[in-house]
């Protein structure tokens, strides 16, 4: 049967995909709202999906399900600590190591390389060159570059370092500056 007018078929839905309406990824077409990952249904587009077989992710998702297992990889790379993958059929080898402050100012080469990749300064969990930022000298994930006291997410022009913890300008100043008439 001719298909009159009509686009190729979506790779999710199966139904007619009109150009409008097309995103195309390894060679097959899809819905713009159909263009989801398989386990967490994020929209995904050409820089964040990853491709298995016939099935699209998004990195994170992909990362768990088919990324290094082992020690120093969690359970996959991209895996949060509370998120150890059950719903992709992993099987979790221990209970995850609750978030782990920064303690020591000057961690060795050794241990920070220890498990395949740099350790990250706020949660040391191992950080890779697509997700690291290095501040204070130290590596650190992009998600976990933030202000020790409020959260404030940082830049290199806007942290400031004490004690091998960082610290946006202002928390800096209310904790470790000057005190006294006219210092606040």
């Amino acid at each position: 049967m001719p298909n009159w007018g009509g686009g190729n078929k979506c790779g999710a839905c199966g139904r007619t995909v009109y150009h409008a309406e097309e995103v195309q990824c390894d060679g097959r077409s899809f819905h713009r709202c159909c263009f989801l990952c398989m386990v967490c249904r994020k929209n995904l587009d050409s820089t964040t999906v990853a491709i298995h077989d016939a099935e699209v992710y998004c990195k994170s998702c992909y990362g768990k399900k088919y990324g290094p297992k082992g020690y120093g990889y969690g359970q996959g790379a991209g895996t949060l600590n509370m998120d150890r993958g059950e719903r992709l059929g992993i099987k979790p080898e221990s209970t995850p190591s609750p978030h782990r402050p920064t303690t020591n100012p000057n961690p060795s080469k050794f241990a920070q390389k220890f498990g395949g990749a740099e350790k990250c300064s706020r949660c040391g969990d191992s950080v890779y060159a697509a997700e690291k930022v290095i501040g204070a000298g130290k590596p650190w994930h992009k998600n976990c570059f933030r202000c020790a006291k409020c959260g404030k997410s940082l830049e290199s022009t806007t942290l400031t370092e004490k004690e091998g913890e960082i610290y946006c300008k202002g928390c800096y100043a209310k904790n470790f500056g000057p005190k006294g008439f006219g210092y606040g």
